[in-house]
C-alpha cells in the first residue's frame, strides 16, 4: 500500500505555525458605524501612536471625497479641522472587527464595502482614476 500525504492536514499544518496576522479584507462591508455612508468614501483609521500624519491627511482631503475618521485604541489625537474624529470603545472594537493590523490604515469605501485598503504605507493616491475611466489599465 502506497503511503499519501493528507493535503487538508498538511494545509491546516502549515496555516497552524504560520504566526497570525491581521488583515482588512476588501470586498466585506463596514462594520456599524456612527455615519451615513456615501457613495464613495475615505475611512483612516488611526491611533495616538502614529506620529505625524499631516501628509496623509493632506493627501485624503485632496482626494475630494467624504472622509471619516477613526481613532482607535482609546488615547484621543486630532483629526483636521473640520473632520470629526470617532473615538472610544466603538472606535477600537470598529478597528478591531476590521482586522486593522497597523495604524494608520486608509480605506476606500464605495457603497458600504472596503474596495481598497492601505496599512501603515498610504503613499497617497487612492487608485481613483482607474475606477472613474474605464479605459484606463
Amino acid at each position: 500500500m502506497s503511503r499519501r500525504r493528507a493535503p487538508l492536514l498538511t494545509l491546516l499544518l502549515a496555516v497552524g505555525v504560520m504566526p497570525a496576522q491581521a488583515r482588512v479584507r476588501l470586498g466585506e462591508p463596514l462594520p456599524a458605524h456612527p455615519w451615513v455612508s456615501a457613495g464613495r468614501e475615505v475611512v483612516v483609521v488611526y491611533s495616538h501612536d502614529c506620529g505625524d500624519l499631516g501628509a496623509l491627511w493632506t493627501a485624503i482631503l485632496a482626494s475630494g471625497l467624504p472622509v471619516r475618521a477613526v481613532n482607535a485604541e482609546d488615547i484621543p489625537a486630532p483629526a483636521p479641522t473640520g473632520v470629526p474624529a470617532w473615538r472610544g470603545a466603538d472606535a477600537t472594537a470598529f478597528a478591531r472587527t476590521l482586522r486593522v493590523g497597523t495604524y494608520p490604515a486608509v480605506l476606500l469605501v464605495q457603497g458600504g464595502r472596503i474596495l481598497n485598503a492601505w496599512e501603515g504605507t498610504f503613499a497617497g493616491d487612492l487608485g481613483l482614476a482607474g475606477l472613474d475611466d474605464p479605459g484606463q489599465p
